[in-house]
């Protein structure tokens, strides 16, 4: 097993919301200036705070091929606990920096705003829930899980690093890159082998995939399993892995990308309000509880 620091929930971010912060500043809003190259959005290093490159720092180091095997071994059967849906809700909201609650938005607050603008826009009942579930599996956390094995951009292990990764200067220091098996363009995956054949890098989409696997159309187990895989939704990366399906569902997670980043707003949504409405969603495609 690959020796790794045992990091606190407050370290090295701040809070959870800051990578999503940081997502916000590498990817603006397209309209919100026109005149600026696409390319030049993926320079944003020197305006980059020193706990997330401290974050990517750690993430890189330690997802490796024996890391994510480890955690997967450890996780996805599935016994930690299980919870319905406002008692995740609610245990998401123990993430938020407490010490700062004028500025931040609680979980429950930012998972309802991706869902309601998702909603207001006509989209189908199971990509509104889909909206609302994407990051529950950020429960990591509170069973025990470093930040940087819970959040970040996620990308392949065990095969060569694409440039598209976020600070891909750190992954020097990741063990697998003196793994020649793993540095080859393809590494120890087949080519076309599709993405479901792949190891990603350890994190909640993987794990929020596995938990509601089984109930959910393609295209939403899609946006959950690779919403935080920038370089293949954003920059093309990794082509070379993907085969058909992969190519067209990732249209769907093109699509749901925008709600998941743009959404956030100081308007709080009702939560009481909004509580029955959800509270139908779920059982129309989800078990009373699922199992985490």
């Amino acid at each position: 097993m690959v020796d790794r620091p045992k990091s606190p929930v407050s370290g090295p971010l701040h809070d959870l919301d800051q990578w999503e912060d940081d997502l916000r500043r590498r990817y603006p809003e397209p309209t919100a200036n026109p005149a600026k190259k696409k390319e030049d959005f993926r320079d944003y290093r020197a305006e980059a705070r020193p706990e997330v490159t401290e974050f990517y720092r750690l993430n890189h180091r330690y997802q490796t091929v024996e890391f994510v095997r480890a955690k997967r071994a450890e996780f996805l059967p599935l016994n930690k606990r299980k919870m319905g849906l406002w008692d995740g809700l609610e245990f998401l909201n123990t993430l938020v920096d407490q010490s700062d609650p004028d500025t931040r938005l609680a979980q429950i607050e930012h998972l309802l705003q991706t869902a309601e603008a998702i909603r207001r826009d006509g989209h189908p009942r199971w990509f509104i829930l889909t909206g609302l579930i994407h990051d529950f599996g950020k429960v990591l956390c509170l069973f025990g899980e470093p930040q940087w094995a819970v959040v970040g951009d996620t990308f392949p292990v065990g095969c060569a690093y694409s440039d598209k990764i976020v600070f891909r200067e750190f992954l020097v220091d990741n063990p697998d890159s003196q793994v020649s098996e793993y540095q080859t363009q393809s590494g120890i995956y087949e080519p076309g082998c599709g993405l479901d054949n792949v190891l990603m890098s350890w994190g909640h989409d993987e794990y929020m995939y596995q938990v509601v696997k089984d109930y959910l159309p393609t295209e939403a187990l899609y946006m959950i399993r690779y919403h935080s895989f920038y370089p293949g939704h954003r920059d093309g990366a990794y082509q070379h892995l993907m085969n058909a399906e992969d190519r067209k569902y990732f249209n769907a997670v093109r699509a749901f990308n925008p709600y998941d980043l743009y959404t956030k707003s100081a308007e709080r949504p009702d939560i009481e309000e909004l509580r029955p409405y959800y509270e139908d969603l779920w059982a129309e495609f989800l078990p009373p509880q699922l199992a985490f």
